[in-house]
């Protein structure tokens, strides 16, 4: 196998499926090709057992600042659109009721100030905040059972997106695939890329690759393939593991819980199945493990050569897991995985969201999770939030942390506009059709449509 490209894209999951998807439909380069090393796209993280299946739109996810929520945002409507436009029958997604809950005068007043002084009121015309009794009648389970004494609030939109963010990128290969510039190559991994004057040569266990310009979204093998090519020196990686817990059918949507200050990590929430509304998904934990993948012993060295056990990743790591807050949260998050005492230190977060569930409800969901990459800025020794971009000459290393696969069609639209000028201006992107495609699908209703109560179907 062997083949020479205008563009090569490196990783099959959501990250580089999006990007094969806008650049093969709405650009006219001649020539593309995705290569992924596992047999199956979307195998790994965007596998919807490995992920919370949740389209963050930055409106209930209060560790959000408002100026993070408004660039996530667009990103989020970017893929609700596409999901609204392609999957009409609901095959990759679902589309609930979701809430963000504070219960107690202090979780109240700040979801009031959040909607109110904040601005995220204005910026979420959908979002409205609902009381004790509107709650029981969207999600009985999470008011059934619990202090009639406390006040409650939450802020509730019927913009709550359950994806199946596998499913969501065969899809955008499917499409790719139609077009005659696109070859799509599975397991085949990846063994060396090589600098040209032309370009990049890309070796891999199946053979060799030309290319004019590249991008790598290989999650946080991205980084490691970086460090390779001399970029990215000032970062390093910590890799959270995320678990589940799974229970029978007590909720009908997503709920949150207010996060954590100063954590990067998504609160604990609860929803709803993609594919079975009866089966009520909790987590995720956050664990600190020394591996790229989850599960796999051999990413353990793939870590370390994105570590470099040199001084300023030691020195960055122990900065920021010396964090009073951080580092008991990383200790308490060990214990999740144990059997049986992993089940009874995680009952009070469930617990949280749905006041009644006793220990014998919940079961540790087997084979579940994935890892999300963390970054860390070497120089600052401080965790980056959010994605990392690097830019080289005629090449891209994504390392998407979440919310990467909320905001993946977004990315791509912003990396297929460096790509072009990678390759001199020689093609166009239709970027109004992109658009046409995705987001003017999504439905945005009026203000007072957005402030009426939204009940859950049966049908989602």
């Amino acid at each position: 196998m062997s083949g020479k490209y205008d563009l090569v894209i490196v990783g099959g999951g959501i990250s580089g499926a999006s990007l094969l998807y806008t650049t093969a439909k709405f650009t006219d380069i001649d020539s593309i090709a995705l290569i992924e090393k596992e047999s199956e796209i979307a195998a790994i993280n965007s596998h919807h057992t490995n992920n919370s299946q949740t389209l963050h739109f930055g409106d209930i996810e209060t560790n959000y600042t408002l100026e993070k929520a408004e660039e996530v945002k667009e990103g989020a409507e970017l893929l609700a659109g596409y999901l609204e436009n392609h999957d009409p029958d609901r095959e990759m997604h679902a589309k609930r009721s979701k809430m963000v809950l504070g219960v107690g005068d202090e979780e109240v007043a700040e979801l009031e100030e959040r909607y109110e002084d904040e601005g995220f009121g204005d910026l979420f015309p959908k979002l409205r905040p609902i009381e004790r009794e509107e709650i029981g009648e969207i999600e009985p389970k999470v008011v059934e059972g619990r202090d009639p004494a406390k006040d409650m609030l939450a802020l509730q939109t019927p913009d709550g997106y359950v994806v199946d963010y596998g499913e969501t990128t065969k899809s955008f290969v499917a499409e790719a695939e139609a077009e005659a510039s696109v070859d799509v190559f599975t397991g085949t991994e990846v063994t060396d890329i090589t600098p040209t004057l032309e370009g990049y040569t890309i070796e891999t266990d199946a053979g060799r690759f030309d290319c004019d310009a590249t991008v790598v979204a290989a999650g946080s093998h991205s980084l490691q393939m970086a460090k390779e090519l001399g970029y990215g020196q000032d970062k390093v990686l910590l890799p959270i593991a995320g678990s589940f817990f799974l229970a029978d059918d007590l909720l009908n949507g997503k709920v949150y819980t207010l996060q954590m200050k100063k954590l990067p990590f998504a609160a604990v929430h609860g929803d709803a199945d993609v594919h079975d509304s009866s089966i009520t998904r909790f987590g995720p934990t956050a664990k600190l493990v020394p591996a790229l993948e989850r599960g796999r012993i051999s990413t353990v060295k793939d870590f370390f050569d994105v570590f470099g056990l040199n001084a300023a990743a030691f020195l960055s790591y122990a900065n920021i897991l010396s964090d009073r807050i951080l580092l008991p949260y990383v200790l308490k998050n060990l214990l999740y995985d144990l059997p049986n005492v992993g089940r009874k230190q995680f009952l009070p977060h469930v617990q949280k969201v749905v006041p009644s569930v006793e220990l014998e409800d919940i079961e540790r969901a087997k084979g579940y999770g994935g890892v999300r990459p963390q970054i860390v800025d070497t120089k600052n020794k401080s965790l980056d939030m959010g994605e990392a971009k690097i830019v080289g000459d005629d090449v891209i290393f994504n390392i998407t942390p979440s919310p990467g696969a909320s905001t993946c069609l977004k990315n791509a639209m912003r990396d297929t506009h460096t790509l072009l000028e990678f390759l001199d201006g020689e093609y166009e992107f239709d970027e109004e059709a992109f658009r046409e495609e995705t987001i003017d699908n999504f439905p945005r209703g009026d203000e007072s449509d957005g402030k009426k109560a939204v009940k859950p179907s049966a049908d989602d």
